[in-house]
């Protein structure tokens, strides 16, 4: 990535801290389920201590699930192991004053052993590495995530005691592109654009989606690091704004049977002048012999890669035919019943990975978008043909059902360990496998509903 100019300079913290106008700095980076963990600094002792040195963390912080619980199959962190530390190192080029928290700034970090080694397992470093790949090539990779939520008038503590059942919508009806419905509840949607845009993110636009309270932020296009740790801020920022407002917001990707979260990811390359190395002069469809192949890869290694589109056990309710998600292995232009849509031309040109949902781990996905397309330009990969009609209906391959059917397929997959290794393929399919018993012991809603009396 190339040097760029943060949103707060390091002077310029300094001089805040001095005035008592900064007094915490939150250093934390990117965990296995893509939330931020780290620690809140006292501002001064960031300065003078942690800055130059760095912190510590436990480093079962990337070999826990969700809810926090130490669980077995981690190389990397187990009870045989002591559970020790790695380092936490704060990436410049990410400080930025964190507007919804009083007095306070952020930084991203990165993991490394205390030998200084990077922690290969980590999700900013596994898109790191991949990025790197791509450099050798000559490229960079220009990427837009687009996040949906749903916002209901309950607080997070009185869903959690509700068991997240009944919840009141902040709409009561399909609002997609209702400015009406939008402005329903523009109070928390101007905040949060107010306050990201202030924490040095760009704001493009807000609108309204198809389920009840649904709604969608979505930031400039950016350099494929800067998009993933701004993901990662946004999402973050909007619970805690939202939480502050009294009300609740989730990204999963699929609340209930109407439409799920995306989170659409769009995705460019750029040679050192600054061009589109995607855009060609094929009058048919706009396409540089590098698009052709880098799209071939994405679809070669799409089942493969599900994993990191579609982490987790709810991932995979969103795919339904007829729903906007995909659930066919093909592509098209402007085509959005495709897994990958083309759309652009010219500077514009590039294409659109529809499977991830609002549950994405951003450096996982984009990782595996680098990683599919340099598969696609090492191989040269033929492009099969375009998708121009239904490709519900239009007998593809179907992207993985499950996320044990996407887990088998990324633990056998020769590409993933060519392109992330052994060591980073066996860590994220431990991950599946830990949801994956965690899910098959549980008693559903469903089942309850289905068996208490009826069977």
């Amino acid at each position: 990535m190339a040097d760029r100019t943060p949103p707060l300079a390091l002077e310029e913290l300094r001089a805040l801290v001095a005035s008592g106008e900064i007094d915490t700095v939150v250093l934390a980076f990117p965990d296995m389920q893509g939330r931020l963990q780290g620690k809140r600094f006292a501002a001064q002792f960031f300065l003078d201590d942690v800055l130059d040195h760095g912190t510590e963390g436990c480093n079962y912080l990337l070999a826990v699930d969700t809810e926090m619980n130490t669980v077995d199959g981690y190389e990397m962190a187990s009870w045989d192991r002591g559970y020790g530390d790695f380092a936490m190192h704060a990436d410049l080029s990410t400080l930025r004053r964190v507007p919804w928290n009083d007095g306070t700034a952020m930084l991203i970090a990165d993991l490394a052993w205390n030998d200084g080694s990077p922690v290969v397992a980590a999700p900013r470093q596994i898109l790191r590495r991949q990025l790197e790949r791509l450099a050798e090539l000559g490229y960079t990779a220009h990427v837009g995530t687009e996040l949906e939520f749903i916002v209901f008038k309950d607080s997070y503590e009185e869903a959690w005691d509700r068991g997240y059942k009944d919840l009141v919508p902040a709409n009561q009806y399909n609002i997609d592109y209702s400015v009406l419905g939008t402005g329903r509840i523009e109070p928390l949607l101007r905040r949060i654009r107010n306050d990201m845009t202030a924490a040095g993110l760009t704001v493009e636009s807000a609108k309204g989606e198809c389920n009840p309270g649904q709604h969608e932020i979505v930031f400039k296009y950016d350099e494929a690091l800067v998009t993933c740790d701004q993901h990662a801020i946004y999402k973050t920022g909007a619970k805690e704004i939202a939480s502050q407002e009294g009300v609740s917001l989730t990204f999963m990707a699929k609340y209930n049977e109407r439409e799920g979260n995306s989170c659409h990811i769009h995705l460019s390359l750029q040679d050192a002048d600054g061009r589109n190395v995607m855009a060609g002069d094929d009058a048919a469809d706009g396409m540089s012999p590098v698009m052709r192949h880098f799209l071939a890869g994405q679809l070669a290694a799409l089942r493969d890669f599900a994993l990191l589109y579609a982490p987790n056990i709810n991932s995979y309710k969103r795919f339904q035919p007829g729903s906007f998600a995909p659930t066919a292995v093909a592509w098209g232009h402007d085509n959005r019943t495709c897994s990958l849509r083309v759309v652009g031309h010219g500077r514009s040109m590039r294409f659109e990975n529809r499977l991830p949902g609002g549950d994405v781990n951003p450096h996982l996905a984009v990782a595996g978008l680098v990683a599919a397309g340099l598969y696609g330009i090492e191989q040269k990969l033929e492009l099969p043909e375009v998708c121009t009609g239904n490709a519900y209906t239009g007998g593809y391959e179907h992207v993985p059902t499950s996320l044990r059917e996407a887990a088998e397929l990324w633990e056998n997959s020769p590409i993933a360990k060519a392109a992330f290794g052994d060591e980073v393929v066996a860590h994220y399919r431990n991950m599946a496998r830990v949801e994956l018993e965690a899910f098959d012991s549980a008693v559903t809603d469903w089942e309850l509903r289905r068996s208490f009396e009826r069977l």
